[in-house]
């Protein structure tokens, strides 16, 4: 992978949403996490339009990925032991690959959904453009250390939710940011403390950013989850559990980040139920 990867040969879209779509199909890593990162700014700047109406259809394999890193089954993944400094390359790389997915399902919220409000867009863009950040701050770490992304396997199960919940948007929200990502927050200061214990505190110190930029990712996933359920009717809590079972979502165990997921908006009565559901 080449971290300068030249992007302004490439000429995407003035049109938000199928931006987002174009830097979604693109493959090389580089490319899509500084595209998005121009993206973001061209928004900002006003450079960029949105049609929140269109019904858009994807030409093209979405999400592009590239020819490495090999994904196989979870189970096949390598453990990963903080000892040697191999093994926390195996984890920063897990972790970029992580970021990288994260940008993916970002651009997809923001191009898939047709018929929300304005702030939708920009928020799934915000995000794109955090986790694009945190992705080039993983892997030039990583090759601080003599690695690439794409060097380890990577597990393939990412996705897998992102595609059941591609016709419906409820069903997305709640299942992929305050589901999936979600996790990271119960998950990102134990890992940081063991890569901190091992002595990289460049890549303890990344993770204090991701930690609180996730915090605000997944707010965005509650805060449209919650005005989805409104617009339909809807009681949060129980229709969670409905999504839940009907999309065969992974059971999250404890122990939680319950400061964290406060800060995320996650009710009481949505903590009491997780950690009912989990056996705490």
């Amino acid at each position: 992978m080449n971290p300068s990867s030249p992007i302004k040969e490439v000429s995407s879209p003035t049109e938000l949403r199928l931006a987002a779509l174009f830097w979604l199909a693109e493959s090389d890593p580089a490319r899509k996490a500084a595209g998005v990162r121009l993206l973001a700014k061209a928004w900002l700047s006003g450079e960029i339009g949105l049609d929140t109406d269109a019904a858009l259809t994807a030409r093209q394999t979405v999400p592009g990925y590239p020819a490495k890193p090999e994904l196989v089954a979870p189970r096949l993944v390598k453990r990963r032991s903080m000892i040697t400094p191999e093994g926390r390359a195996i984890l920063i790389h897990a972790l970029a690959h992580i970021e990288f997915n994260a940008i993916n399902l970002a651009l997809d919220a923001t191009w898939r959904f047709a018929d929300m409000p304005r702030e939708y867009y920009a928020d799934w863009l915000h995000v794109a453009d955090e986790e694009a950040l945190h992705f080039s701050l993983l892997t030039g770490h990583l090759q601080t250390q003599g690695h690439a992304y794409g060097d380890f396997p990577a597990h393939s199960s990412l996705w897998e939710m992102a595609a059941k919940t591609q016709h419906d948007i409820l069903a997305r929200i709640a299942l992929v940011p305050r589901t999936m990502e979600a996790r990271g927050l119960d998950a990102t200061p134990q890992v940081r403390a063991k890569l901190a214990q091992a002595g990289d505190m460049a890549a303890a110190a990344i993770l204090d950013i991701i930690l609180r930029d996730e915090i605000g990712h997944v707010a965005i996933g509650n805060r449209w989850y919650n005005w989805l359920c409104e617009q339909r009717g809807l009681e949060p809590v129980a229709t969670y559990a409905r999504l839940a079972a009907e999309y065969q979502a992974p059971v999250l165990r404890g122990p939680f980040n319950l400061p964290a997921r406060r800060a995320a908006g996650f009710s009481e009565l949505e903590l009491a139920a997780l950690a009912d559901n989990s056996g705490h």
